[in-house]
């Protein structure tokens, strides 16, 4: 049984998914100068990154060997137990925003603990990197899923591409009817994504892994707004 769409606008929708995007931009950044490049939301990055760790003789090879299975692991978890929650009625948002908190949280408490970071292949800061894929996989997760309607929010490659081809296509007089739909969706995410990205390298430089509280606060939010919405 399918669940119940959920009953936001468009101008809810592109604000919503900005404000994920936004934690995806900053999250990514937060890991890939904290944790020696790596990725948590754009994880198929990583193997880019493996083949120059072989080349260069770089540390924090391991730690992006593991990435890619946990967050495939973390996807299908996360799928399932949205699955099995629509099966019964209830609002799998709720639960999987939860989730991303917690290991958001997870993500701080242990590179606290693993700071000074000099070594990503130790295993503390190894499980600090996997915690914060987790947390992204679980947002990759509801955003093809439960937030369909919300742009994707954690690689914006295609947003950005789909933008310029629809402006390009509005500037020529050929656009599809949903093109300007579609760039009023997109574009917020854009800016947010990048926002979020360049906020979190200030963030991190000043603060270290306390600098994770801001996404945490955005996520508080949205299960906030998604709590207080009516069915």
């Amino acid at each position: 049984m399918k669940a119940a769409a959920n009953p936001v606008d468009n101008r809810t929708a592109a604000g919503e998914g900005a404000l994920q995007a936004f934690v995806a931009g900053y999250v990514d950044t937060c890991g890939f100068i904290a944790l020696f490049g790596l990725f948590t939301a754009h994880v198929t990055g990583n193997l880019v990154l493996i083949g120059a760790a072989i080349v260069e003789h770089r540390g924090g090879l391991w730690g992006k060997l593991i990435a890619l299975p946990v967050f495939i692991l973390s996807v299908a978890a996360s799928r399932w137990l949205s699955l099995a929650l629509e099966r019964r009625g209830k609002n799998a948002a709720l639960p999987l925003l939860v989730i991303q908190i917690l290991f958001l949280c997870g993500f701080l408490g242990v590179g606290l603990m693993a700071s000074p970071i000099t070594d990503f292949d130790a295993p503390l800061a190894v499980l600090a990197g996997m915690l914060g894929v987790t947390a992204m996989a679980v947002q990759n997760t509801t955003s093809r899923t439960i937030y369909a309607k919300y742009t994707p929010t954690t690689v914006m490659t295609g947003n950005v591409t789909q933008v310029v081809i629809d402006l390009v296509d509005l500037a020529a007089g050929r656009a599809a009817p949903e093109a300007g739909g579609r760039v009023r969706k997109m574009l917020p995410a854009i800016l947010a994504f990048t926002v979020g990205a360049l906020l979190s390298a200030v963030a991190y430089t000043l603060a270290g892994f306390w600098c994770l509280a801001v996404p945490i606060a955005v996520l508080i939010l949205l299960f906030i707004r998604e709590l207080r919405r009516k069915p």
